[in-house]
């Protein structure tokens, strides 16, 4: 799979609707906005659409110029996530170590709450989308904790809408960790997909409408 820098994003949204993990409609938010989109990364659930999305990671964090030792990715949807971009990578010719957490500690075997290769050096976390920036903070926590420490998030689509306050969920993020978040695409990539596809062009208008309301530029 061949991912072209400045192409990235619109390959992905165009693979995520494909596979419909991206759909259009009204869907309730967790903070209770009534959004005409919904992205489910879960839905990327069988093994080629698994390999496909780790490369669109491994391109998007290739891009961001992101310098990392190793990959974390918080239970449970990163476990999946995490292990796909580890073999992208690997592909590629960069092999890099990966670990996960389990939610409850394991008292027998090796015991512990972190599964795969010690978390050391600097860790990019590894997420599908940053909501309310929970899971980030566990992870960043979880990190230290174990004497590494987080370089940056990578997720798969970034909604640039208002998060508690005036600041999008992803801003939040950056301002709260001090570190960098990169997205494979985000809203404003999905608005030029969306207005270059004419059978889609009629999700535009409620998306803009969306974005006027909730969006953070």
């Amino acid at each position: 799979m061949n991912l072209q820098q400045n192409n990235v994003s619109q390959e992905f949204i165009a693979f995520a609707i494909e596979k419909e993990v991206l759909r259009f409609g009204e869907f309730k938010t967790k903070a209770g906005r009534v959004s005409p989109y919904f992205f489910n990364a879960g839905l990327f659930n069988d093994g080629d659409s698994l390999m496909k999305l780790g490369e669109f990671y491994a391109a998007a964090i290739k891009n961001s110029g992101i310098e990392f030792d190793m990959l974390f990715g918080p239970a449970y949807k990163g476990i999946t996530l995490v292990a796909s971009i580890a073999i992208a990578f690997a592909k590629n010719g960069h092999n890099v170590p990966y670990a996960y957490n389990r939610k409850e500690a394991k008292d027998h075997g090796e015991g512990g709450v972190i599964v795969g290769s010690p978390l050391k050096g600097r860790v990019l976390i590894i997420d599908d989308v940053i909501s309310a920036g929970t899971s980030v903070r566990e992870s960043v926590e979880l990190i230290a904790a174990n004497g590494a420490s987080a370089c940056g998030v990578a997720i798969a689509i970034d909604r640039q809408e208002k998060g508690l306050g005036e600041l999008s969920a992803v801003q939040e993020v950056v301002k709260n960790n001090q570190i960098p978040v990169c997205a494979i695409a985000n809203l404003t990539d999905l608005m030029c997909y969306l207005q270059s596809r004419q059978n889609l062009a009629q999700n535009l208008l409620a998306v803009k409408a969306y974005r006027q309301q909730y969006g953070v530029h």
